[in-house]
């Protein structure tokens, strides 16, 4: 029996499933570009976002240096300033000055601060060996002058008023003895002694006290600031040495 001449032949047949097959692997294949072009654009999306991210950290971290930098150069010219400003003042003042008239001078009600400011600058006279010297007092009092050692050597250039020998040789017996009554002063310096210890106590340099039926004499903070001594008597007594050399030899 003849096959109708509409049914195709196993020639045509196979053909046509080679073009299907052809066409699926095509598919696929187109399938897999795009997917591995999808892949690309993704990662390259994600390269350009991490470098986005690294120079925006870059960035951030640059300006966090830029901003230490400036804070550390402004700490650093603040210090130098009130360093500048306590020295100063305890140059021209002349006198001890105390923790809240030197954080006046440089704006700050910060003691310890303050403190800490004087400190350094006293380290800074220790470190240079200066003749100069701030040495720090009771009552939270500061002073810059002269070092003991060379007080005699420039004495004689020295505006402020120095007592005259006899005073000053009453003095220094009275400094080294106290406290030590009126009457062995007395005894020991003459009559003349009565006026040297008006002189000195209207100077500031002396009180006095009630012993018995005595006055016992001794030097105040003011003697100490004023020549620029400790107010410890054991450690005055050794600097005393210094300063009034023979004047301290007991008189009898």
């Amino acid at each position: 029996m003849e096959k109708p001449d509409n049914q195709p032949n196993e020639t045509q047949t196979e053909t046509t499933k080679q073009q299907m097959q052809n066409q699926t692997t095509e598919t696929e294949q187109t399938n897999v570009h795009i997917e591995q072009t999808a892949m690309t654009t993704t990662n390259q999306s994600e390269n350009t976002v991490n470098q986005q991210t690294h120079q925006s950290q870059t960035d951030q971290d640059a300006d966090y240096e830029n901003t230490k930098a400036d804070n550390t150069a402004q700490f650093e010219t603040k210090l130098k300033q009130n360093l500048a400003l306590i020295e100063a003042a305890l140059y021209v003042s002349g006198r001890p000055l105390d923790i809240n008239e030197l954080g006046q001078v440089v704006n700050s009600r910060s003691k310890k601060k303050v403190k800490k400011y004087t400190e350094i600058i006293m380290k800074e006279y220790i470190t240079r060996n200066s003749p100069m010297e701030i040495l720090a007092l009771k009552d939270e009092r500061y002073v810059l002058q002269v070092k003991s050692e060379f007080t005699p050597l420039i004495k004689k250039l020295v505006n402020r008023p120095l007592l005259s020998s006899g005073p000053l040789k009453t003095l220094s017996y009275i400094a080294f003895r106290q406290p030590i009554t009126q009457k062995r002063v007395v005894d020991v310096r003459g009559q003349h002694a009565y006026n040297h210890v008006k002189l000195l106590k209207e100077m500031g340099l002396i009180a006095s006290e009630r012993q018995g039926h005595s006055l016992a004499l001794k030097t105040t903070d003011y003697f100490a600031d004023y020549f620029g001594l400790t107010q410890d008597t054991t450690t005055m007594k050794r600097e005393l040495k210094r300063i009034f050399g023979d004047t301290l030899k007991e008189e009898r």
